[in-house]
Order: structure tokens, then sequence, then C-alpha cells
């Protein structure tokens, strides 16, 4: 702009250039209704992938695009950044909100070669692992009378602990006070051979009594 206020010609033709290259370089993607931004050379990292293909202008796709002049993609956009973030820097990183095979789906739909592969290798490196069994509690509810409960404390083992010790009120036929004694343990698996643990054994002498 001159002394006048009259724009030079060669500064139009300079900023013209500018934000043409501007344009050339970077790319607006609308995907599901979230805006990216990338630069044309991340997009076209895999040669062979859909969006390369998008960034070419590929006649054979017919993409559209929104009022901004981005091009819209009709998938999920939480799955289209660690999409976007692997061809930007070749690794997979992930949320915690995010599972791999959401990631494997949107990395067949572009057609990312190698997202493919690291998707498909977790997965099956994951399923490859032994299921921990979830611990369970398993009670018992022993009935003992009051000279036993010392021995049936200093009896127990394999991780059985005392959780309660209710006082019935109701004395047996020899009139000694009897005792509901209610102990606890975690165990993975519930239907495990218990038939040697000493406190089943007491839960039963006590059940003939």
């Amino acid at each position: 702009m001159d002394m006048n206020g009259t724009s030079h010609p060669a500064i139009n033709r300079v900023c013209s250039c500018q934000s043409t290259k501007m344009q050339e370089k970077w790319v607006r993607l609308n995907v599901g209704g979230t805006l990216f931004m990338a630069t044309r050379q991340t997009l076209c990292k895999d040669p062979q992938s859909f969006i390369y293909r998008l960034c070419l202008g590929d006649s054979s796709l017919d993409s559209d695009r929104d009022e901004t002049g981005a091009i819209l993609i009709d998938r999920d956009p939480s799955y289209f950044g660690p999409v976007l973030n692997f061809l930007r820097h070749g690794k997979l990183i992930m949320n915690k909100d995010i599972s791999v095979e959401g990631v494997l789906e949107e990395a067949e739909f572009y057609g990312i070669t190698d997202l493919i592969k690291i998707c498909k290798q977790l997965i099956s490196e994951r399923n490859s692992q032994p299921r921990k069994e979830p611990m369970k509690h398993v009670y018992r509810v022993i009935q003992c009378h009051e000279d036993e409960l010392t021995q049936m404390v200093s009896t127990m083992s394999d991780g059985w602990k005392f959780e309660q010790l209710i006082y019935t009120h109701n004395p047996n036929s020899y009139g000694e006070p009897e005792f509901i004694c209610i102990v606890s343990r975690e165990c993975a698996d519930s239907r495990s051979n218990e038939s040697n643990d000493k406190a089943k054994i007491i839960q039963q002498k006590a059940s003939r009594m």
C-alpha cells in the first residue's frame, strides 16, 4: 500500500501466493462434525490409503465439503484422533476410553496398512495372555460350643479370616452356650477342593453334635 492508501499490485500477488501455498499445505477435514487440520504431507504418509487418494482429489471418490470447504467424512471423530496422530509420528496412542478394536476398524476403513498391523498385534497379544479369574469371597457358618472357640480360631488356616461371632442364646442339652462363627476367605475358584481344610472339619464335627 502506497502513501495514498492504494495497495500495490506486487504486494497483492505475494499475499495471494502465500494464501494459495497455505491452502495447498494444510487440509481441513470434517470428521463426524469435528474439524481436524493436518498437513498434506502428514495425510499422504501411506500412498495406499483412502486419505492419500482423498488429498490428491481422486475423481473416483465422491467427496463432499462443508460450508467452510472442509472435506466431509462420515466417521467417528473420537477414533480418528489416534489415526491422525499415528500418521503424524508413527505411534499408536489411545485414551483409556478408546478400544484397540475401534482403532482397527478405522484403520481398515482408511486403509492404513502399518496401523492395521499394529492393532492386530496388540489384540493378539492381549488375547494370548491368561485370563485372571476374579477373586470371590467364600463364607462359612460354623456352629460351636464355648470350649471349642479357642480350638477353632487356632486351627483356622488357608487364608480363612474371622468375620463375626454370634451368641445364639440357646444352650444345648448339657446347658452349654452355643455360638455361630462366620469366617471367610478370598478364593479364585469357589469349586476348589477344600476337603482338607480344618475349618470345614470343625464345622462337620459341630453339625453332628
